[in-house]
């Protein structure tokens, strides 16, 4: 199965909704927070692109957050032009262009989350950890809401795959089990999901990821959603 076809059209841009924006608040804030512990400048660079990058997610909306995504978009191609092979930097740039291309939707998002998807690509090439997951997670929602072929290159196997792979790494991880379980629930496997569900509820926080206690408190809204 390439593509669910379901309600049409909505479907085919899946990739600029809400739950794609949860995947990238909750993988990435606190993400790159242990950034500066890392030796190399690049790393640095990357830890206030992304702080920056969390406030235009969480603190914006409309035009002014396309506005601000798209200089931050500038911003992390240049950063990756000047370091092509470091990992944490390209996890941040298709971090930074999937958001962009939820913020800009219709048309006009398709060239974004196809560069979004390359840049994740290549981090995990050079990194096959994906970045502790994270790429695999980011890069298995883009595949999830982008629309099928001819269009774009949403594939929900290949979504799965990437979100299991992600499991692989951090099989104790919140964000992990959670966002598998989501995509379980609309592939109408609900009994998995359940499962993944309570496995996110009872899931390990990571140091730093505040994240993971929102996402715990959403898992246990799913639970009860699925039961």
């Amino acid at each position: 199965m390439q593509h669910r076809q379901v309600a049409g059209t909505n479907r085919r841009y899946r990739f600029i909704s809400a739950r794609l924006h949860v995947v990238l608040c909750a993988v990435l804030i606190g993400t790159f927070s242990s950034a500066l512990a890392w030796a190399d400048a690049a790393s640095v660079a990357v830890y206030p692109l992304m702080s920056r990058w969390g406030n235009v997610e969480y603190g914006m909306q409309g035009a002014a957050q396309e506005k601000a995504l798209a200089s931050l978009a500038q911003e992390a191609d240049a950063l990756a032009g000047a370091h092509p092979d470091d990992p944490h930097v390209l996890t941040a740039k298709g971090v930074i262009l999937a958001s962009y291309a939820k913020a800009k939707g219709g048309l006009g998002a398709l060239d974004l989350a196809t560069r979004a998807r390359k840049a994740l690509e290549h981090a995990i090439a050079l990194d096959p950890r994906g970045d502790d997951g994270a790429a695999y997670v980011t890069l298995g929602a883009l595949y999830d809401r982008a629309p099928g072929w001819p269009i774009s290159f949403g594939d929900d196997d290949k979504a799965g795959e990437l979100l299991r792979r992600a499991l692989k790494i951090r099989p104790q991880g919140i964000d992990t089990h959670y966002f598998y379980a989501t995509y379980l629930r609309d592939e109408g496997r609900l009994a998995e999901a359940r499962r993944h569900a309570q496995q996110a509820v009872n899931g390990q926080a990571r140091k730093g990821r505040d994240s993971d206690q929102a996402l715990r408190e959403k898992a246990r809204r799913l639970l009860d959603e699925l039961s």
